[in-house]
């Protein structure tokens, strides 16, 4: 398997330097994946993250599936699985008085506030960003939400997953057009994903400008906003006439079948497109008058390009034609499967698998993907697993705030944590 394993690091020397965002604490009321994954980005970069879950059940990403289960024999979805390395777990009921006060009670000796409920959710529970100023006026409150929290919007009371705004972004109909039903998270949720990245980007730029001026402030990130932005595209390709369906009239933007599978080419100039009429045997294209012009190179793949790519790489593998293929200076790659993703030699030199071996006693350890951003001065890992529901609980209070084991058995008897 090509993974890191917990406790490994990589990038050892940088070690001396430590890590960019130590000091940094992050106290985060979030679940399923666009919050938990951008805080898990900071924790990785050296942020302190303490997670603050439900008692009926934690985060619901806790019950996505597939799942394992931890030593209590609870279930750990997927979605929780890989998005919550480097955190610890604590168990406060928001909706109980003297919850709501354990938080607000915790909050001054935090940097960020992060949270990720339907809009307006924590200001009716008393924890919005105006209550969490008044307790810690420094503090950085970062709100993901599917369309937002400071501004007007016709679908505030809409819930959203990633599959709803990626749909609203206009990506699905941009590149299905008519040609086929919209196929929900093509990608997987980017919806989640990129949302995350850009909070990500808010709390950066807030811990920098509370740097400057020792303010803090509320950071809005719409899911909506974010697809909208990762789509960027949808609007531009069609204020310049380039619209729904046509995206592919820039040029030959596709994927061909090679002996074992499908690898993909993108040829958007003419200069890539006479490299590739040479490759398979075809310099005849340069000179026909159907090719002149890019705009017209769609209505002739099918027809013409093609038969003469796959019948040249008819005896390859995909890896050999797109081998083949950026040799010539074509961009080009095969289209691998998951069983072929985790054990790619990059994948593996860029430590971007890691693997958490399952406390039920299945063989095949879960792998969560690494930390994209390598930085030359900073160690990669150790990662630290997933935290059990609540493990954490009492360990926190008694440290951030305190509480004697009396009065730890007491929030625990009237259901504040758990």
């Amino acid at each position: 398997m090509a993974g890191m394993r917990l406790g490994d690091t990589a990038n050892a020397d940088a070690a001396r330097y430590g890590k960019p965002l130590e000091g940094v604490r992050v106290l985060a009321l979030e679940q399923m994946q666009a919050m938990p994954y951008s805080t898990q980005l900071l924790a990785r970069l050296g942020a302190e993250v303490v997670k603050v879950e439900s008692p009926h059940g934690g985060d619901s990403g806790r019950g996505a599936s597939p799942t394992f289960t931890d030593p209590d024999g609870r279930a750990v979805g997927a979605t929780f699985s890989r998005n919550n390395f480097n955190k610890r777990s604590i168990c406060v009921d928001l909706k109980h008085p003297q919850g709501r006060q354990l938080v607000l009670d915790l909050v001054p000796r935090f940097d960020i506030v992060a949270e990720n409920f339907k809009a307006g959710a924590l200001t009716r529970m008393g924890l919005g960003y105006d209550d969490i100023a008044a307790v810690h006026p420094g503090a950085i409150y970062v709100s993901i939400s599917g369309f937002g929290n400071t501004r007007p919007t016709p679908y505030g009371d809409w819930p959203a997953y990633a599959s709803v705004v990626e749909a609203m972004s206009g990506i699905y109909d941009y590149t299905f057009a008519d040609s086929m039903p919209p196929l929900p998270s093509p990608m997987g949720a980017v919806g989640d994903t990129a949302t995350g990245l850009f909070a990500t980007i808010g709390v950066l730029a807030a811990l920098q400008h509370r740097a400057r001026t020792g303010e803090g402030q509320y950071v809005d990130v719409a899911m909506f906003d974010a697809m909208v932005a990762m789509s960027d595209v949808v609007p531009n390709l069609w204020s310049m006439g380039l619209g729904r369906g046509q995206q592919r009239r820039a040029g030959i933007i596709d994927s061909f079948r090679a002996s074992d599978g499908w690898f993909v080419v993108q040829v958007v100039r003419e200069h890539q497109f006479a490299k590739l009429a040479d490759l398979v045997g075809h310099p005849d294209w340069t000179a026909d008058p159907r090719f002149a012009e890019r705009r017209h190179w769609l209505d002739l793949t099918d027809e013409v390009v093609r038969p003469a790519v796959e019948k040249w790489a008819a005896d390859k593998t995909r890896l050999e034609a797109a081998q083949a293929l950026s040799s010539a200076g074509i961009a080009s790659g095969p289209c691998f499967r998951d069983e072929e993703v985790v054990v790619d030699p990059h994948i593996a030199a860029h430590d971007m698998i890691v693997e958490f071996e399952r406390p039920d006693g299945v063989e095949q350890p879960v792998l969560v993907p690494g930390n994209p951003i390598k930085l030359s001065k900073m160690t990669e890992g150790p990662e630290t697993r997933m935290p059990w529901l609540g493990e954490h609980t009492d360990a926190v209070l008694s440290s951030e705030l305190g509480l004697s084991p009396d009065a730890l058995a007491d929030l625990r008897d009237v259901g504040a944590i758990a």
